[in-house]
């Protein structure tokens, strides 16, 4: 492995045109393989509430369950930039309750930088956080915190050929301008809700967990193929292609085109109908 990824190496990088891999994980494992592989970031997601917690909100996490991951991460990484997102609520009790949790997170957690959701209502606390030296990853755009303020539900921006509207547009431009001006270190815009595999990986998850496959929440995507194409085969190819799409989709960096994304929701419908059945069987 190289040396220890800096922002100011990440900041050179943009300048040159090169592009920076980050990867989201929970866990010392997942961080460990993730640092091995030379990815630059390892961002601890506030979506772990739900993922791993079981929360039906990722805006319930807790600051203690992100300080348990974030320290897991941390013992696996040597290299890349450790990220850890601020979970709901000290970021919009104050600049005090911010510098708490910043403080926190980098001393107790082991982050690098900590991110910040809808950071761009908030310019002075991130100020506060700069001054104190705690570098900012600002998110900004349409995320799972400021969807409703855009009158667009979250899910929404996933549908084929959904796009910003117009007056949001040069809005997102200020807000860039905002969060750099206020000393933010990397800027994540987020234009869209989750992608159209990823919706169909979560609800073949579930349909086959309710199918009677036991699945954990570190369950990798082959992993959980595998284990499907062995209990219900009669859904193995179906099933196949919704994990096929998901990875090309999420890991390939490449939205599906139009005629995958039919692709996708026919092996999906057939997936579950297949699932369904072997149900109706199995209870029969």
């Amino acid at each position: 492995m190289g040396d220890k990824v800096t922002l100011i190496e990440l900041a050179q990088m943009k300048r040159e045109g090169k592009k920076s891999v980050g990867v989201v994980a929970w866990d010392y494992q997942i961080a460990r393989i993730a640092d091995r592989a030379g990815v630059d970031i390892v961002s601890v997601g506030d979506s772990v509430g739900v993922n791993l917690w079981g929360h039906t909100n990722p805006l319930e996490v807790t600051m203690e369950e992100m300080l348990v991951v974030c320290k897991a991460v941390r013992r696996g990484v040597a290299r890349a930039l450790v990220s850890c997102d601020f979970p709901f609520g000290p970021l919009q009790q104050g600049i005090d309750s911010a510098l708490q949790a910043g403080i926190k997170l980098v001393k107790e957690g082991g982050a690098d930088i900590v991110k910040l959701d809808a950071a761009v209502e908030f310019p002075d606390t991130i100020r506060a956080l700069v001054r104190a030296g705690i570098p900012v990853f600002a998110q900004f755009g349409i995320t799972p915190q400021t969807a409703l303020k855009f009158g667009i539900p979250y899910g929404a921006q996933s549908a084929a050929g959904a796009q910003a509207p117009a007056e949001m547009t040069a809005q997102l431009v200020e807000e860039a301008k905002v969060l750099e001006a206020a000393g933010a270190s990397l800027l994540w815009r987020r234009l869209r809700g989750p992608l159209d595999s990823t919706l169909a990986y979560r609800r073949i998850r579930r349909r086959l967990a309710r199918a009677g496959l036991r699945i954990s929440p570190a369950l990798a995507p082959l992993a959980l193929q595998a284990q499907a194409a062995a209990r219900f085969p009669a859904a193995a190819a179906a099933t196949g292609q919704v994990v096929s799409f998901y990875v090309r989709e999420s890991f390939g960096g490449r939205r599906l085109a139009a005629a995958e994304r039919e692709a996708l929701r026919a092996a999906l419908a057939e997936a579950e109908s297949r699932l369904a059945r072997g149900d109706r069987r199995a209870s029969a």
